[in-house]
């Protein structure tokens, strides 16, 4: 009798194997590794306390308003005092084009205009630079009306991740302005400060030889 039930249910087994795909049956096996995976995370997600208005209260205790002119605009901000204009401009502005490298200075990569002058905006405190007019990369050019430097570095390849190229452009656009000599290697001495980890330093060269035989 216990013989014919297991015969009876090896049976039913196999009704059952073959009406199932092995593309369906690897589907359902799939999602259930998924479920097993991820239900702890729904979990901790589940868990997780909801952030409530005295929360977010609490997050920006301490700030202070600052008023900073920024690519001819003036925007009105709720800042940490320890900011830098770094900080400012990518978290607080929203203008992603400075870009953070080193964070130390040494790359050139956050290089904004300050009144005209080339600095490194990761160095100096955003409450320092309220009567000050600051320019970024997104105040210099636009696409379809591109300043002078920024087409001179797309004709001649001055670029090749690109991660450097805001602040190469913003270094190069103030040097317009500078004191320098005729030669590549007098461009070469004042753009040290911009480093550009992919090499395309002789086509950043000629494209602001380029522009300063033009201006």
């Amino acid at each position: 009798m216990a013989e014919d039930k297991k015969s009876q249910i090896q049976s039913a087994i196999q009704k059952v194997i073959g009406s199932v795909s092995r593309r369906s049956f690897l589907v359902q096996l799939g999602a259930t590794g998924t479920l097993a995976a991820t239900s702890p995370l729904i979990s901790a997600v589940a868990a997780a306390p909801v952030a409530t208005p005295e929360a977010e209260q609490e997050k920006i205790e301490g700030s202070v308003p600052v008023k900073l002119r920024v690519n001819g605009k003036q925007l009105n901000l709720e800042i940490d005092p320890r900011a830098t204009l770094l900080d400012t401009l990518r978290e607080s502005a929203q203008l992603t084009g400075t870009k953070k490298g080193c964070d130390h200075g040494q790359c050139g990569a956050c290089t904004v205009h300050i009144n005209g002058r080339r600095v490194n905006s990761c160095l100096t405190f955003s409450v320092m630079h309220e009567r000050d007019e600051i320019t970024t990369i997104e105040g210099v050019g636009q696409p379809g009306n591109l300043h002078p430097m920024q087409a001179a570095f797309v004709e001649h390849d001055g670029y090749q991740c690109g991660y450097c190229t805001s602040g190469q452009i913003m270094s190069a656009v103030a040097l317009l302005k500078e004191p320098c000599g005729p030669a590549n290697a007098d461009v070469q001495e004042l753009m040290s400060g911009n480093i550009c980890r992919c090499g395309a330093y002789p086509n950043i060269v000629a494209a602001i030889q380029q522009v300063r035989q033009k201006s």
